[in-house]
C-alpha cells in the first residue's frame, strides 16, 4: 500500500470525487506524512472545484515498534467540508501503510 491510499475514506466522504481530485489529495497525504507534525499540506483542483487538506496530528510507535502518524483529512465538495482521521505506519520499505480510518 503506498502513501495516501485511501480509498475507504473516499467512499465515505466524497464519491463525487474524479480520479485527478484522488491523484492530488494522494499527493498531499505522502506529502503530509514525510512531513513535520502539524504541517497541513492543501490541494485544489480549479477543474472540479474540489479541494482538501491533509496534516499529521501526532506521531509514536504502535506495539510492533513500527513508526506511525496519526492524520487528519479535509475535502471540500460542493461547498461542503468534510473530515476524516487516520493512522497510517511506515513499513520497512520505507511507504506508509493505513492502518485505521475513520
Amino acid at each position: 500500500s503506498k502513501p495516501g491510499d485511501a480509498k475507504t475514506a473516499f467512499e465515505r466522504i466524497g464519491k463525487q470525487l474524479d480520479d485527478r481530485d484522488r491523484m492530488m489529495h494522494d499527493q498531499a497525504a505522502q506529502q503530509a506524512l514525510a512531513a513535520p507534525v502539524g504541517q497541513k499540506i492543501t490541494w485544489n483542483n480549479p477543474e472540479s472545484g474540489h479541494s482538501g487538506t491533509v496534516v499529521t496530528t501526532r506521531d509514536g510507535t504502535d506495539q510492533s515498534g513500527a513508526y506511525c502518524r496519526e492524520y487528519q483529512q479535509t475535502v471540500v465538495v460542493g461547498g461542503q467540508s468534510q473530515q476524516a482521521y487516520g493512522t497510517a505506519c511506515r513499513q520497512p520499505d520505507g511507504s506508509w501503510k493505513i492502518v485505521s480510518q475513520q
